[in-house]
């Protein structure tokens, strides 16, 4: 899976989601590393198991948002929107 920062202080970004989770916070440990106010520490994981992908929130303040839903934990499908803190990214998994 890829994963395309599209709005935030680090547009244009691409993470490679290649782990069985994938870390995303503002803790610069986290495997996705997005450092805002706006962003928990430990906001988010994503998950891979196969060619299946989904994310789930780690009780951050803000809120992870999938296609402007709010979510605790969903599949993720190819070009879905993920909002989290004031980044907009876009995953893109399978071919």
């Amino acid at each position: 899976g890829l994963l395309v920062v599209q709005r935030g202080p680090v547009a244009g970004s691409k993470f490679l989601i290649d782990k069985d989770v994938t870390t995303v916070g503002r803790h610069p440990e986290s495997d996705i590393f997005l450092d805002d106010v706006t962003v928990s520490r430990k906001h988010a994981h994503i998950q891979r198991r196969g060619d299946a992908f989904s994310i789930s929130d780690e009780g951050s303040l803000n809120g992870t948002y999938v296609n402007r839903r709010r979510v605790e934990d969903t599949e993720l499908a190819n070009g879905d929107e993920l909002q989290i803190g004031k980044f907009k990214l876009v995953i893109y998994v399978g071919e």
